[in-house]
């Protein structure tokens, strides 16, 4: 297991310097975040970043992510192009000593919640989620926390109008075109592909979810069995369904996870929760028995402390705050340290 960190590159308010002082801490997860979207990454930015992070002795081996263009995911007539810059953008990543790449293949939205700045009794906030206010929305006028900016009105209007009868069956068919178009690039390159399960997993707004549980991935790899299509094992996201049996999905998937993000959530409904500090006892997963299985099962990837609390009076960006973060990842790196002497034992 390798302990990381994500990075939001030079723009990012934590500074290289201070995540080299997290204990167990071995490298950053970052990406190029100037290069518009289905465009390929240049040697040049990726051989500047990944200086950066040399200069501070943290590897560069995770990158989250490159983004895939919309027109992948619908399936347009354009996405030929835009798959052989993707794989074009592989191979410079893979000059550059990358190993493994997240991504999402969520339509429009990536992680969805209701509040950014949910307070706690204990004084921290934190992200949070409430179905009900979410459905209230109306889809021809929305403003979501966190989202307000990413496209303006036209923009996703145009873009939920496109997917407007999309099925699930379609959007996988889709997936797995893009995969088989970038399997020979991670032939090359060695390098894995680590797809982020959807945040929530169910849909949205009428646009389908296809990464939602354990029947996903047994879809998922029957239809690209090459070993680097691989998964991001995001306990977060997977244990919004009180369905997931994250115990048992990290024994059964931990040869195909590359890449965990291991964040806690506490449930305060049927759909509803709120995001918390990583330890077992505050939340309503079970931290130790995920870490457990997935040493058990023989887990080798990345890891990183996922969302954490704003704590201590810091105004981070939410969910991306140093300090409680940098408590989650000690606290990690302790049930691995822990868990895989009892194993060596």
């Amino acid at each position: 297991m390798k302990m990381t960190f994500r990075w939001y590159g030079e723009k990012d308010s934590i500074p290289l310097s201070y995540i080299r002082q997290i204990p167990g801490m071995t490298g950053v997860v970052t990406a190029v975040y100037d290069v518009p979207v289905g465009e390929v990454w240049p040697i040049e930015k990726i051989a500047h970043l990944k200086s950066l992070c040399d200069a501070e002795s943290l590897e560069m081996e995770v990158i989250e992510s490159v983004p895939v263009h919309e027109d992948i995911k619908l399936g347009r007539p354009s996405r030929d192009k835009l798959i052989k810059n993707y794989a074009e953008t592989i191979r410079n990543l893979g000059k550059f000593g990358v190993k493994c790449i997240c991504y999402n293949f969520m339509p429009v939205f990536d992680w969805l919640r209701t509040n950014l700045h949910t307070a706690s009794p204990d004084g921290s906030n934190a992200l949070s989620y409430n179905h009900e206010e979410l459905m209230r929305l109306d889809p021809h006028n929305l403003h979501l926390p966190g989202w307000d900016e990413s496209y303006t009105s036209d923009e996703l209007q145009g873009l939920l109008t496109a997917y407007s009868g999309m099925t699930h069956e379609q959007l996988f068919e889709n997936l797995v075109y893009f995969l088989n178009g970038i399997m020979p690039a991670c032939d090359e390159t060695g390098i894995n592909m680590a797809i982020h399960p959807d945040d929530p997993p169910w849909d949205m707004f009428g646009l389908p979810r296809i990464i939602t549980g354990m029947e996903s991935y047994k879809k998922l790899f029957a239809a690209v069995p090459n070993l680097h299509n691989g998964i991001t094992l995001c306990t977060g996201s997977l244990g919004a369904a009180r369905e997931n049996d994250l115990v048992e999905m990290a024994s059964l998937l931990a040869k195909r996870s590359y890449f965990a993000h291991l964040r806690q959530i506490k449930f305060s409904g049927e759909k509803d929760f709120c995001e918390c500090g990583h330890r077992t006892d505050a939340g309503s997963l079970d931290m130790y028995g995920i870490v457990k299985s997935l040493v058990d099962a023989g887990f080798d990837g990345y890891v990183r402390p996922d969302h954490g609390r704003n704590i201590w009076g810091e105004d981070g960006k939410p969910g991306y705050g140093l300090y409680d973060r940098a408590l989650g990842a000690t606290y990690l790196c302790g049930l691995f340290e822990a868990v895989e002497k009892g194993v060596k034992s």
